[in-house]
């Protein structure tokens, strides 16, 4: 304890000492102390009043006033207020880092959007406000990480599998059409990479990417539908198998087992999961699994695709960011789009939009076609099955899909009416309802894999 500081009165400090706070005396001093520089003038005659001895005296801890519960409460509010907001600057700066990485995982295909507007005055005009038409391309280039799929001839790209996605306006449907690749069509006159112009040209669907790429495949499209592109993604080999790893696998059923070298696939028959290596042979085997037909392998994959979308919406992963980040990782590291959807916003926009779809009213099918007449080989349009669809797509009209045993018709693509409506009105009545929409043979994403 200092020497002037006592428990009683005693001899006045030194005057000539300074009374600051270099000095010992004035260490230890609390809040509301009185001092003797501040006290009133004293008579030199007359001695000093004794102070009144206080409990635990001056200077002391004793004499610190006891601190109040409130001030307490608050100083930890204080703390935990700046440990919250740490957290979350620490949780934004996350979630920042983790969206641009998202975002930089778009490859941006300006060529095709540059090309696409030169030929605007050719294009299609939208009919339907806020219906969306998306053209989705599984491309089959062999070059980089998809050589082990099979030959790589310098990296040329072809189309593998291309379909038509339809958006209703009021998001309560989703129409996909798939488009043969060996279907006959008109492609119009392309630029290739190098610049130079095709020509005009009837031949196989599938040629239009490999001669013009992405621009050239919605030009062919444009001119056999008439109806207005409004986006397109291409997505590669090793983008589909790690978005089918990331929901940890797809259910599918097979009626025989499958052993297929070419394909890298083998399986047993009946119900199982498949990861992304296994499903990527599934969907592309063409010889082993069926009829060996391409008809048959698009079917295949519209029913792969619609368990896909089931079991995205099923287990939450589209409302799930833990569950949903793979995928979109897995998405956009192999995905190229037109400059309208290149951003983790326009995507989330998209799947947003989509989500509430029904899966009974997420449609899958195949345009209407035959074997085309001049070659059995290759395929033409049924018509007037597949004019009646495109008119009911670009005009955003409902189109009904149910499995091809369930059609009356011999075609197994043609369009099919019935008697009456679903009002029980018959043909010719006054007040009856607009024709019935159009059926097609196709699936949708509730359907079980195995029929059950």
């Amino acid at each position: 304890m200092d020497a002037d500081v006592s428990d009683s009165p005693g001899t006045p400090a030194d005057p000539d000492r300074p009374d600051s706070a270099d000095s010992p005396a004035g260490e230890g001093r609390t809040k509301g102390s009185r001092e003797t520089s501040d006290a009133a003038p004293q008579d030199d005659a007359a001695p000093a009043a004794p102070a009144a001895p206080e409990e635990g005296g001056d200077g002391t801890w004793g004499a610190r006033p006891e601190r109040d519960p409130g001030q307490r409460r608050r100083h930890w509010l204080r703390w935990t207020a700046l440990a919250a907001s740490f957290l979350v600057l620490i949780a934004a700066g996350a979630g920042w880092w983790l969206y641009k990485k998202l975002d930089g995982n778009i490859t941006t295909d300006t060529s095709a959007a540059a090309e696409l507007k030169a030929y605007e005055k050719d294009r299609p005009l939208p009919i339907a406000r806020d219906a969306q038409n998306i053209l989705l391309i599984g491309s089959d280039t062999r070059s980089g990480d998809n050589r082990a799929y099979g030959r790589d001839d310098g990296g040329s790209q072809r189309s593998d599998t291309t379909i038509l996605l339809h958006l209703a306006a009021d998001r309560k449907s989703a129409t996909a059409v798939s488009i043969p690749r060996d279907l006959m069509a008109e492609i119009p006159s392309c630029h290739t990479a190098d610049g130079k112009a095709t020509r005009e040209q009837f031949a196989q669907f599938n040629w239009a990417f490999e001669l013009g790429g992405t621009a050239c495949t919605i030009r062919t499209v444009e001119k056999m539908t008439g109806i207005r592109v409004d986006h397109h993604m291409v997505i590669d080999f090793s983008g589909f198998k790690d978005m089918v790893d990331a929901v940890d696998g797809v259910e599918v059923c097979l009626k025989k087992p499958v052993d297929d070298a070419d394909a890298h696939l083998k399986l047993p028959a009946g119900r199982q999961k498949l990861d992304g290596e296994e499903a990527l042979g599934y969907v592309r085997a063409r010889k082993s699994i069926g009829n060996g037909s391409d008809t048959e392998r698009m079917d295949r994959q519209q029913k792969f695709l619609g368990a896909l979308v089931n079991k995205m919406q099923s287990n939450g992963v589209l409302l799930n960011p833990t569950r949903l980040y793979p995928v979109l990782d897995a998405a956009t590291k192999s995905l190229t789009t037109d400059p309208g959807l290149d951003s983790l916003r326009d995507l989330y926009d998209l799947v947003r939009g989509m989500r509430n779809v029904p899966t009974d009213q997420v449609q899958f099918l195949t345009v209407p076609r035959q074997s085309y007449r001049a070659d059995a080989n290759r395929d033409e349009l049924v018509q007037p099955a597949a004019d009646q669809l495109f008119t009911a797509l670009r005009e955003d009209e409902p189109v009904a899909v149910v499995p091809a045993g369930e059609l009356n018709s011999g075609d197994s693509q043609a369009d099919h009416s019935s008697e009456k409506d679903s009002s029980g009105q018959k043909p010719g009545d006054t007040d009856a309802s607009p024709t019935p929409a159009p059926t097609y043979s196709g699936s949708n994403a509730a359907e079980d894999p195995c029929g059950s």
